[in-house]
C-alpha cells in the first residue's frame, strides 16, 4: 500500500532546537573520530580530542582558584557552557544523542523553544558548579549528561503533574531516574568513575524545579505563588 509519509524525514517531528543540539554534538564527535584516524588535521589531528578537552573541559582546580581569588573571567566561565560538546569517545557521544533525541523530543514538544534553551544552559552551568563543589579531582567535567539530565527532570516533571492530575502516586515519575541511577551505581561499582555523578544529580534538580516557572503555564503559576504571598 502506497504511504505519502515514506520520504518523510524522521527529524521533522523533533523539534528543531532538539535537532540542532543533537546535530552540533554528533558533528563534534564525528570530526573527532575522521580526526584520530588521519583523515582531517593531518598529524595534529590525533590530538585534537585531548586538546579540546584541555581548551574546553571543565576543571575543578581552575573553578577552585576562580573561587578563592574571586578572579572571574569569560574563559573560566565559558568553560561552564562549552563542556558538554566534547565526550570522551563515541560511545559517549552516541548515547548522549539518542538520549537528546528521544527525552528532547517530548520535553521540546510541550515547552516553548526559548525555554527549553534557557532549561539546558541552566542545567549546564549549574552541573559544573556542583562538580566543582563536590569534586576534588583534575579529572575534567565533559559531555552533555548535566543537560540529558535536566531534561530527563523537565520529563519527569511532566510524568509527576500527569499522575497528579490522575489521582495516580506521583512516586511512579521518578521510575526513568531511579533505573538510570541504578545502572550508573552499577557501571561506577564495576568500571569505576568519577564525580560526574554530581554534576547529572544537579541537571536533573534543576530541570526539574525549572519546568515549574518555564512550563507554559508558568506565568499562571508565579502569578498563583505571588497572589498567596499577598494574602499572608
Amino acid at each position: 500500500m502506497f504511504d505519502p509519509n515514506a520520504d518523510k524525514s524522521p527529524f521533522n517531528e523533533i523539534p528543531p532546537v532538539i535537532v540542532a543540539l543533537a546535530v552540533i554534538i554528533g558533528g563534534i564527535e564525528i570530526m573527532m573520530q575522521l580526526s584520530s584516524r588521519g583523515f582531517i588535521g593531518g598529524e595534529n589531528g590525533i590530538s585534537w580530542r585531548v586538546d579540546a578537552i584541555l581548551a574546553f573541559g571543565f576543571y575543578d582546580p581552575i573553578f577552585e582558584y576562580m573561587r578563592e581569588t574571586r578572579t572571574f573571567n569569560w574563559e573560566t566561565l565559558g568553560r561552564m557552557i562549552t563542556y558538554p560538546f566534547i565526550h570522551f569517545a563515541f560511545t559517549h557521544a552516541a548515547f548522549a544523542v539518542v538520549m537528546i533525541l528521544a527525552i528532547g523530543k517530548a520535553v521540546a514538544e510541550v515547552f516553548h523553544t526559548v525555554s527549553v534553551i534557557i532549561l539546558l544552559v541552566a542545567c549546564t552551568v549549574v552541573g559544573a558548579i556542583a562538580y566543582g563543589l563536590v569534586a576534588d579531582t583534575q579529572y575534567p567535567l565533559i559531555g552533555s549528561y548535566p543537560a540529558v539530565y535536566g531534561l530527563l527532570g523537565a520529563f519527569t516533571w511532566m510524568l509527576w503533574l500527569k499522575a497528579g492530575a490522575t489521582g495516580e502516586s506521583r512516586l511512579k515519575a521518578f521510575r526513568l531516574i531511579g533505573v538510570l541511577a541504578a545502572l550508573q551505581i552499577f557501571y561506577r561499582l564495576t568500571f569505576g568513575g568519577g564525580n560526574d555523578w554530581a554534576a547529572d544529580l544537579a541537571g536533573f534538580v534543576t530541570g526539574f524545579l525549572l519546568s515549574f516557572v518555564l512550563a507554559p503555564d508558568g506565568r499562571a503559576r508565579i502569578a498563583g505563588w505571588v497572589e498567596v504571598l499577598r494574602r499572608r
